[in-house]
Parts: C-alpha cells; structure tokens; sequence
C-alpha cells in the first residue's frame, strides 16, 4: 500500500484540511492511505475521521516554539515509516522547510500545495514570507493550487505561466450539496427563521474573513428588509470582537452564531443568500459547495473569477460601502437551479479529482 503524508498545522475544518478529507474519504483505501502530521497539540476536528479510515495521525512541536525540533521530528517521522511522498499545505513560504526537512529523512516526491492568495498577520510576518519566497519555487518537485491566484501567490507568475504548477480543483461529493427541500425545511425549523430571508457564512472567524463588514452590510441589508436572518457558521480568535459588533448594531436577534458544523451542507440548503466578503482566498471551498446546493453567492473583487463555475457568484468591489453592498444583494432574485452539469462540465466532480491527485502525489 501507498502511503502519503500530510503537513498541516491542524486537522480543523479550515478550507485546506476540508479538501484533503474530500479527498481521504473517497481514495481507493486498499490502495492508497493518506497520514497527518500537525503541529497542534489537541485533538482537531477531523482526527477521530481520520483515524477511523485507518490513518495516522503525528503530532509534532509547532515551528514557531521550537523550529530545530520541529524539523527533526519531521525527517523522523518521514525516516521511520519510510514515506516516499510528502505533502504540505500551506501559503507561507517558510512552510517549505518542512518538505526540506522530509527530504533529509528520505522522501522523494516532495509536493507544495497552495492552500491561500494572501497572509494575515502584521508587517513583519509578511516580510519574512517575501524574503523566503524563493523556497516554494527550487525545494518541491510538486507544486498543486486550488487556482490561479493561488499559484502564483507562493510559486510566482512564471511558474504558472511555464505550467510548473497544476491547477486542482476543489472539488466535491455532488450528492451531499444536491439543494433537497425536506433537508432545507429542516435545517429552517431547527433555526426557526420561518419564511425569512436567510442570508449564510462560513468560515474561521479572523481577519482574512472580514466579520466586522460582513455584519455592516447585513445591518444595511435589515434597514431595508425587516425579515431578514444571518447566521455565521465557524469559530476562530475574533469571535468576541464579531459579538461585540452584533451588540453594537443592536441586530443580536437577527443574526444566529452557530460553532463548525459537521453537515455544513445541510445548513446551506437552508441558507437563500451567501455574503462573503473575504480580503483575499485561495479557492473558497465553501463557495463551490454553495453553488452545487444552488445559493446565489455575494463575494469580493478579490476572490479568484475562478470560482463562478455556475453563473451564481456576483462579485463585489470591497471598495463600495456596505451600503452599496447591500442594494446589490437585495436586487438579486433568489433561484435555485440545478448545477450538476456546471459541475460535470467544469470538472468539479470529487470522482475526477481523486484520480489527479493520486497520480500527482502517490507516483513517482
């Protein structure tokens, strides 16, 4: 059996670590395994998962208290169970000391993949990502993003133009986001949000995220149209400041905020509206899986034109008020369609890109 080992900060419902169970869970599992190595040390959320599909899970110390022992661990790790395929996922330059350090331990397909187009974090944090941008570019001989943008925020624009990086879809189970009505009555009565306008987020509560926006515009939006509800789906170091501004707008019972979900599409069957108004993504996972439940999606200029595979994303200059925000969004007409074949079409079926990622990361 081929195993392949996955660096991830954490097994939590992040949009990179949502990709790679998509993925783990539809792998041929007498064939391929696909192991983790995480640097948090409590449980995530899909460890228990990942162990009942019979994979490993290491738990390594984080780079940022101890980088020597991190290293170390890594090459190990990578020595002891004989893996000959690395994977890391990540947007931060330095994450490529990783596969550096797999590579000493003996691996030798050593695979990159860009999980984000931006960084949070201060001035300082992205200095050091530019200083060490090189590493993403001469250290894997596998580079994979999610989109465009993606690829040449860590891998560079000649990467991409000289195709050195493969572009792979984040793609899904069409069945378990296929729009079902009884789930939708469901998931709306156990809200009780009734006939109202249900507008939706998901997403970890940080800045890359843009909560405080997002609830400006929801405000806007409730001015002008009293039977509407919000509900955010997510958590994450911001969510006192994201309360807070609940309280402040005075909207606290109009907007639902809800912890990670484990049937986030059930909830988005329920949902008539998503806002996202991130400052910068990858390749929103949670905006393909909208699509293929048939919501119309309200998102930033910044996000990659990559992700409209249906005709149901609008995209919005985060430029304009939230004022303007919201008189674009109340315009729209509110129409599910089925998007099976956008998906078909667009090679967004998870079945496709199982067979891709095997090929780009279990052979040599």
């Amino acid at each position: 059996m081929k195993r392949l080992l996955c660096i991830v900060s954490s097994m939590d419902r992040g949009g990179a670590e949502t990709f790679l169970m998509k993925v783990y869970r539809k792998i041929d599992k007498t064939k391929f395994q696909m192991d983790f190595c995480v640097s948090k040390q409590t449980p995530g959320f899909y460890d228990e998962e990942i162990k009942s599909l019979g994979g490993k899970i290491f738990y390594i110390p984080p780079k940022s208290k101890n980088p020597f022992k991190n290293f170390l661990e890594i090459k190990r790790i990578v020595k002891r169970e004989n893996y000959n395929s690395v994977l890391r996922t990540s947007q931060q330059s330095l994450a490529t000391l990783d596969l550096l350090a797999a590579k000493f331990g003996g691996a030798k397909k050593l695979i990159y993949r860009s999980s984000n187009a931006g960084l949070t974090g201060g001035k300082i944090s992205v200095f050091i990502n530019k200083i060490f941008s090189f590493l993403p570019k001469i250290i894997p001989n596998v580079k994979i993003a999610p989109s465009t943008e993606a690829a040449e925020f860590v891998f560079g624009k000649k990467s991409v133009k000289k195709n050195k990086v493969f572009i792979l879809h984040n793609a899904l189970n069409y069945e378990d986001f296929k729009f079902n009505k009884n789930i939708r009555n469901k998931i709306r009565n156990e809200l009780n949000v009734g006939n109202k306008t249900l507008y939706g987020h998901v997403g970890r509560f940080n800045v890359q995220k843009n909560h405080i926006f997002l609830l400006e515009v929801f405000n806007e939006i409730l001015k002008k149209d009293k039977n509407s509800m919000l509900v955010l789906i997510g958590e994450g170091e911001l969510q006192s400041d994201i309360l807070n501004k609940i309280r402040e707008l005075k909207i606290d019972k109009n907007v639902i905020v809800l912890g990670p979900k484990k049937n986030v599409n059930e909830y988005l069957m329920g949902i008539d509206k998503i806002i996202f108004p991130s400052f910068f993504e990858g390749m929103p996972n949670v905006i393909i899986e909208a699509q293929a439940s048939g919501v119309p999606c309200f998102v930033s200029n910044t996000i990659t034109k990559e992700a409209n595979i249906t005709g149901l994303v609008t995209y919005i200059n985060l430029k304009k008020t939230s004022k303007e925000w919201a008189e674009i969004i109340l315009k729209s007409k509110i129409v599910r369609k089925d998007t099976r074949n956008d998906f078909i079409n667009n090679k967004y079926m998870i079945e496709n890109i199982v067979e891709e990622f095997v090929e780009k990361c279990y052979y040599l």
